[in-house]
């Protein structure tokens, strides 16, 4: 499926220029996060509606050759959808005119970044992850499945490389959010051993774990060495430092360069969703996609650009 209109749009080229071929056009690849979801076709309706509002609102543009799919993964973990009256935080357009607010650059860590900095750091002197493992099983439960149910784990993966085996040839900018950005972590290393891994040309991860101690220490279990994955022309990571799922090392330095020099790119946001009631929540994936840092690498993306604007997160001196 692509975008949430059905057919194909209609392409965005100078009028008489033939239609770009399927296999040129560049497509954004979605792929969510943790907890149970409203059933793929909403929730991709939702995503992609999301991403255009951004586009709108901070860049005055609304691309007619959008080309948007979404690897929806949370059927796999539930018996059900989440239906609309127990979803507390759906889409919806923001409140308001103009730009979204940005982190203008430097984003000063919080204090629950420091503390939990100092409390890496004793669980790597005594080699016990224990509050990690206490964050993954009980706060982070899809996480905590992932590792512990190798079926589920293989069958999330397996939706991400089957839609990247589909896509292959294509201009790609992967949208990760949350689980969803260790899922692509891991199948891009995946491929990558296998030599089948396409070009990618964005990564674009947002509220993601993967600064976690105790996922780098998995990851590292199964990859080796944490760093940028070869296929990766460029990655950047999204992060609202009230998110508490981005607490932990910056991941330019936890993930190394790849080959060719690409480093991570850590881009502090700021996620503006707002519940329907007015409560905030700096995690959700709407926010995310609305924040002018988002608009900017897809408008690159679909430009044949690439570039995103690089900031940096300061570090979190003394911790």
């Amino acid at each position: 499926m692509t975008d949430d209109a059905g057919p194909e749009p209609a392409n965005d080229e100078p009028l008489g220029s033939p239609p770009r071929p399927m296999q040129a056009r560049p497509l954004i690849l979605g792929i969510h996060g943790l907890a149970n979801k409203p059933p793929k076709e909403e929730k991709q309706a939702w995503w992609a509606a999301a991403i255009r509002e951004g586009l709108r609102r901070n860049l005055g543009e609304d691309p007619r050759d959008l080309s948007f799919e979404f690897v929806y993964w949370a059927d796999l973990r539930y018996d059900a959808p989440l239906s609309e009256d127990h979803n507390r935080e759906p889409y919806y357009p923001a409140r308001g005119r103009g730009p979204f607010p940005t982190a203008d650059g430097i984003c000063a860590p919080t204090l629950t970044d420091r503390l939990y900095r100092i409390v890496e750091w004793a669980q790597e002197k005594t080699g016990h992850l224990v509050l990690d493992d206490l964050i993954i099983e009980h706060r982070l439960d899809d996480l905590w499945g992932y590792y512990e149910d190798n079926t589920f784990r293989e069958a999330a993966r397996g939706r991400l490389r089957d839609a990247l085996m589909q896509h292959a040839g294509r201009p790609l900018l992967i949208a990760a959010h949350s689980m969803g950005s260790l899922i692509a972590y891991d199948v891009l290393r995946q491929l990558e051993r296998d030599g089948r891994c396409p070009p990618i040309d964005h990564l674009v991860t947002m509220g993601a774990p993967l600064g976690l101690a105790e996922i780098k220490h998995r990851l590292a279990e199964e990859h080796g060495s944490l760093r940028v994955p070869y296929a990766v022309a460029r990655w950047s990571n999204l992060g609202d430092r009230e998110d508490v799922a981005t607490v932990g090392t910056t991941l330019a330095e936890a993930y190394a360069p790849n080959a060719a020099g690409v480093a991570v790119t850590d881009c502090p946001v700021i996620n503006a969703y707002r519940r329907p009631r007015g409560g905030v929540n700096h995690h959700k994936s709407y926010g995310y996609l609305r924040t002018p840092e988002f608009s900017g690498a897809v408008a690159a993306f679909l430009d044949g650009d690439g570039w995103v604007a690089s900031v940096e997160m300061s570090d979190a001196e003394g911790a």
